[in-house]
């Protein structure tokens, strides 16, 4: 059933209005709420600002390395030190290592340009931050809505942005009503600032719909996973830094890795692969548990006890990939417009810019006696500020590394150590990730080694520690455009890639007693971490917002 047809047959939805509705309870939404509502008390004016956030609560959709630069929260909120804020390891140690099979080069710091070093940095649970940071809005009078997801928009007749709406509740999974069954909430708003992150459901809507990307290159991505760790006390140093390039993955492939040291004898160790690579028979989860063996890592990990679990996809495209950020009546903010700078494997920082930049829009805006017009102040306040000339340095990090390991690391050491970043020349992304996969007939199969249980561990054994739920008697939020294609093209051409780059065992195919293959989607499974609709060659995978439910992360 289409949204009028839900409304028509069940009555008109209940609506609020307020001035400003932010969508996403992450770094960069809160933020601007935050900043909404200091700009009001400042002004001494009254001013309505919600959040809603799909997580069952604020922070459990939040997964990051993380090491955050606290230059934006110093804008924001300059008090922070004071305000029992959840930054308190610095980084007082940081190594880079070239891994091979067996050995690892450490790169002299000297060597390192500056977007490598972390010094004033801190290590730091990013969804313990945005817990901190939803205690600072509500402070301010913001009200937040957590598990409540926007899934959809709300048009004017002229095709303006007028808000969004919630979920409807209590629908079967045959698309029918239940008993339980509840119309979803509109929210109006003068302005409505988009911040769902990675790859937003309704960020990909309005993209689409008000041309945003049109002569802008594309995005590309890349997967993270991560697991938390309790070690063993003498392996242990708070503030200890390490990123890693080379093994286990290939030359050609774009990646790495980080391992922080956070307090309480905990580590936070990660992989990084970017979605544009080629073999299809590549496994980003089986690549970061062959990572966790290498001697420099394991050493770590041995005698220790893995406590969490995740993965999501970051944009990884930088500034040529950016979309016009604004439309009538609204933005897209933080990393659903794609702010991250790869190059500093940063993008906290910049959320929390970019929603006090869109927030200062909208509040002088909505001052002026306007709304559901265009921010362009917005804009052009990025184009001035100090993340602009960052990620303007970082321009070509992501397309020198997508060249392979070895041009890429001399590229950049060029531009960036021996020039500054003080480049006369731009690149370009030519490809979309989906764009550049190869047949599987033009590889071998990669064989992974079997779990040991101890450093390595399976999909499902993962899932389970990243605390996913979803109601299995909802709409499956995974929704095939043909169902044919899975195995007509996937599995035939590309060995069944979905069943592969998953970090969450949602994808498997099974056969029948005659054996027919089929494409079977666990949903309760998913993560929400967006790579299937990202790398799926055929972009027939969407990824829908759940009425509910994904992953509860913890101190991730």
């Amino acid at each position: 059933m289409t949204p009028q047809s839900w409304i028509d047959q069940y009555g008109p939805r209940e609506s609020i209005d307020y001035d400003v509705v932010v969508v996403g309870g992450g770094p960069a939404g809160l933020s601007a709420a935050i900043r909404l509502k200091q700009r009001a008390i400042e002004k001494g004016v009254t001013l309505a600002v919600c959040i809603l956030e799909k997580g069952s609560e604020i922070g459990a959709h939040i997964l990051s390395g993380a090491v955050i630069d606290p230059r934006a929260l110093n804008e924001l909120i300059p008090q922070w030190r004071t305000l029992s804020a959840p930054l308190t390891v610095p980084v007082v140690e940081e190594h880079f290592l070239f891994m091979s099979r067996t050995g690892a080069i450490k790169i002299p710091n000297w060597a390192l340009p500056e977007n490598l070093k972390n010094h004033g940095n801190y290590v730091a649970s990013l969804g313990n931050v945005t817990r901190w940071l939803s205690q600072r809005a509500e402070a301010l009078g913001v009200e937040i809505f957590p598990g409540f997801a926007a899934a959809e928009i709300l048009y004017g007749k002229c095709g303006t942005v007028r808000g969004v709406a919630t979920s409807n509740l209590g629908v079967g999974r045959d698309g029918h009503p239940t008993g339980h069954f509840k119309l979803g909430i509109a929210l109006y708003a003068k302005y409505t600032l988009f911040c769902e992150g990675t790859h937003g459901h309704l960020g990909r809507q309005l993209q689409e719909r008000f041309e945003l990307r049109n002569g802008i290159d594309p995005q590309v991505y890349s997967i993270g996973l991560k697991e938390l760790w309790e070690i063993d006390s003498s392996r242990h140093k708070p503030g200890l830094v390490i990123h890693t390039a080379g093994w286990p993955l290939n030359t050609k492939t774009y990646g790495g890795s980080f391992l922080y040291h956070l307090d309480n004898h905990q580590v936070a160790i990660g992989f990084v692969v970017g979605l544009g690579y080629k073999n299809p028979y590549l496994s980003p989860f089986e690549e970061f548990q062959r990572y966790k063996t290498h001697p420099a890592i394991r050493e770590f990990l041995e005698g220790g006890k893995r406590i969490a679990y995740g993965a999501r996809a970051i944009t990884a495209g930088g500034l040529m990939s950016l979309p016009k950020l604004t439309f009538a009546g609204g933005a897209l903010v933080g990393d659903e417009a794609g702010f991250l700078n790869a190059a500093r494997i940063k993008g906290s920082h910049a959320a929390i810019k970019t929603g006090m930049l869109a927030a200062d829009a909208a509040f002088e805006a909505v001052q002026a006696g306007r709304s559901n017009d265009e921010l362009l102040a917005y804009p052009q306040a990025f184009r001035r500020s100090w993340l602009y000339r960052e990620l303007y340095k970082a321009r070509n990090f992501k397309q020198w590394m997508s060249r392979g390991l070895y041009i890429g690391l001399l590229m950049v050491f060029i531009e960036q150590k021996l020039l500054g970043g003080c480049i006369p020349w731009t690149l370009h992304h030519q490809k979309a990730d989906h764009e550049q996969l190869k047949p599987a007939a033009q590889y071998q199969p990669i064989v992974y080694p079997r779990p040991d249980g101890m450093i390595t561990f399976d999909r499902l054994s993962s899932v389970l520690l990243s605390n996913t739920n979803h109601n299995k008697n909802q709409p499956a939020h995974l929704i095939l455009r043909d169902i044919s294609t899975p195995v007509r093209i996937n599995l035939r051409k590309y060995a069944g890639l979905e069943s592969l780059y998953c970090p969450a065992a949602v994808y498997e195919f099974v056969r029948n007693e005659i054996g027919e293959a089929k494409l079977v989607i666990n949903a309760q499974n998913c993560v929400h971490c967006k790579t299937c609709d990202i790398k799926d060659p055929t972009q027939n995978i969407i990824w829908v917002t759940p009425e509910n439910g994904g992953p509860n992360y913890s101190n991730m």
